[in-house]
């Protein structure tokens, strides 16, 4: 019989001594009897055993190997480890998407009467399941700012069970100070939990600043080109791990394995990608401080944004997103968007065509009026995904609506 890979954990280590690049076109294959170059795809909903003893024992994880793909899965494995290995994790577990990641990790690790402390500044739907779904199972969460860390101190009880942050925030790029929340949570017996859907392990490593559980939504820049909907939760800890894999293999959050091989080719890109979008993102960021219907500019790669000097110690580029805040309302955001000509008008980000999109009425279009404010989400403001296209040209489509705007001001203060 013809066998595919059946390897489960421990994760594969040949590649552990390699550079991050080499890492992430190599790491996590098993090629099959076939000896095929290209990561191979597992499309199957089970496997065959050779026999029922060999059955049982798979299904009692006595025996390594596959059993389900809602649980085990080859091509999801490749990918599981890939990305583990460039996170700077042990083990990683695959979910069916970002959101479902972070549903994940709270059932794994929370119950009634526990107590989270979270950034203001999530993705909205982050704080909308927070709020309004996991809350009706007894969890309680504070919501602080980011950036300031005496906040967090104080928000911190005996029964916080998790501190959980992205860093940086989206849109805003605020940077969380993860060294001193790693030490926090150490300090309190708490789980500290970074989103690190923005920078990748290619730009950061929350591990190094003492995360315990690294999320990603695989959807943005692990893909990279807009295609697939996947999630990722990595960790050091072999306990967490079991945690996490047995809401996965009960609960079903799972990840498709056509999606996985998808996400495999993005790994491969990811480095060059990640630092082809910073590069113009901040090209871009500096261009928009000059505009004159710009009010103020979003962006740690720029020296004027108050977590430059902790963006530049804990990354190694500043990311994609580029926020801005114009002046006028809501009416003049939306003309702005609507003038555009190729930017693409919607809310996912991390593609290899630059988005845009305006933050208080899709992203966190469905927070109460209180929280946008909390999180500094203003109508006047836009989000901008750099992507890879001519950085002039993406200047140049921004600049027909800012144009408009600019001569709209002029007008009316020559009218009055």
């Amino acid at each position: 019989m013809s066998k595919g890979p059946t390897r489960t954990h421990p994760p594969d280590r040949s590649f552990e001594n390699f550079g991050f690049d080499t890492r992430a076109v190599r790491s996590g294959q098993a090629r099959t009897v076939e000896l095929e170059h290209n990561d191979p795809l597992f499309l199957t909903s089970s496997f065959v055993f050779e026999s029922a003893a060999q059955a049982a024992a798979r299904f009692a994880e006595t025996e390594p190997g596959n059993v389900y793909s809602r649980f085990t899965n080859p091509t999801v494995r490749a990918f599981e480890e890939r990305l583990a290995s460039l996170e700077g994790g042990n083990y990683c577990v695959a979910t069916s998407s970002g959101m479902s990641a972070i549903l994940s990790t709270c059932l794994a690790f929370l119950k009634a009467g526990d107590h989270v402390v979270a950034a203001h500044d999530l993705f909205g739907a982050s704080i909308s399941m927070f709020n309004n779904i996991l809350s009706r199972f007894g969890i309680r969460f504070s919501f602080v700012p980011v950036t300031d860390q005496a906040a967090w101190e104080r928000a911190v009880t005996a029964d916080t069970k998790m501190i959980f942050i992205e860093s940086p925030t989206n849109p805003l790029g605020e940077v969380a100070d993860l060294e001193a929340l790693g030490a926090l949570a150490r300090d309190k017996g708490a789980l500290f939990v970074v989103d690190n859907c923005l920078c990748t392990p290619a730009l950061q490593r929350p591990f190094d600043y003492g995360a315990d559980v690294v999320i990603h939504s695989a959807t943005k820049y692990i893909d990279g080109h807009g295609r697939c909907i996947g999630g990722a939760l990595v960790v050091k800890d072999e306990s967490f791990r079991k945690e996490l894999f047995g809401i996965l293999r009960t609960a079903g959050p799972s990840m498709s394995p056509f999606n996985a091989w998808v996400f495999l080719k993005g790994l491969e890109s990811l480095k060059l990608r990640m630092h082809a979008c910073s590069a113009s993102a901040l090209e871009l960021a500096r261009w928009l401080e000059g505009q004159p219907a710009v009010a103020r500019v979003y962006y740690p790669g720029l020296e004027s944004h108050p977590q430059h000097a902790l963006a530049t110690k804990q990354q190694s580029a500043y990311g994609g997103i580029v926020a801005f805040e114009i002046h006028g309302g809501r009416e003049e955001a939306w003309r702005i968007i609507d003038s555009t000509r190729f930017l693409s008008i919607t809310a996912n980000l991390g593609d290899a065509k630059t988005t845009i999109t305006h933050p208080a009425s899709t992203t966190h279009g469905r927070l109460t009026q209180a929280q946008r404010d909390a999180a500094g989400i203003k109508e006047t403001l836009i989000r901008v995904a750099v992507g890879l296209e001519d950085v002039a040209d993406i200047q140049a489509d921004l600049a027909t609506g800012l144009d408009a705007i600019a001569g709209a001001s002029v007008g009316r203060a020559r009218a009055v």
